[in-house]
């Protein structure tokens, strides 16, 4: 494994709260690709949306503060992390259905 592969964390946020139909998904890839992340996010049958995020852990410390504050129409309530090792590897930012 090379250094830059160590260096490769995963966030794995759910993200509670009026998240749906808000543009939360589009926001989150629009500021996840801006700052160089890979991964995914998709809403929740339960309300709320699931952000998986692969790259190095300062961008992924400011994708977390953006998803706490999401967009304007958004009003989060709570965002739950967890730090994991990347298992799967992602191209790009993209919204799963």
């Amino acid at each position: 494994m090379s250094q830059s592969d160590k260096a490769i964390e995963e966030l794995y946020a759910t993200v509670r709260g009026r998240v749906q139909g808000v543009g939360f998904r589009y926001f989150v890839v629009q500021k996840a690709l801006a700052i160089g992340l890979r991964g995914y996010t998709r809403n929740e049958s339960n309300g709320d949306v699931e952000v998986v995020a692969q790259g190095p852990r300062p961008a992924l410390e400011q994708l977390l503060m953006l998803l706490r504050q999401g967009p304007s129409e958004a009003d989060v309530q709570k965002v739950q992390t967890a730090w994991r090792e990347p298992t799967e590897h992602f191209s790009g930012f993209h919204i799963r259905w």
